[in-house]
């Protein structure tokens, strides 16, 4: 699935509620939010700190997930492309940042 087909289902997902696209300033606290409920499931993973026996269980892919759709929610209510939007930013990880990190091959030779 494209990100314009994931945009897509999330509008139409969303377009059935009155409520419609929540506000730029609260789709950003929704997804400060998201990130830090991935954050915990992180480090519940990986860190020091283990779940409490009470906790429900979420999965990292969840939170990603969850996280990606208030992105989706983010950039159809601003009428941003996201595929665009990411071509870009790959361009200038590509041009700015091309000689910024050692490459595998350059460490092989």
């Amino acid at each position: 699935m494209t990100l314009k087909e994931m945009g897509k289902q999330v509008d139409e997902y969303i377009s059935q509620f009155k409520e419609g696209y929540f506000s730029p300033l609260a789709l950003m606290a929704r997804l400060t939010e998201e990130a830090g409920e991935l954050a915990r499931e992180v480090n519940h993973y990986y860190g020091e700190k283990p779940k409490r026996s009470d906790e429900a269980e979420n999965t990292i892919d969840m939170e990603l997930a969850d996280c990606l759709f208030i992105l989706l929610c983010f950039a159809n209510s601003l009428d941003i492309d996201l595929e665009e939007a990411f071509k870009a930013m790959m361009h200038k990880f590509n041009t700015r940042d091309a000689n910024r990190w050692t490459k595998k091959e350059e460490i092989d030779s």
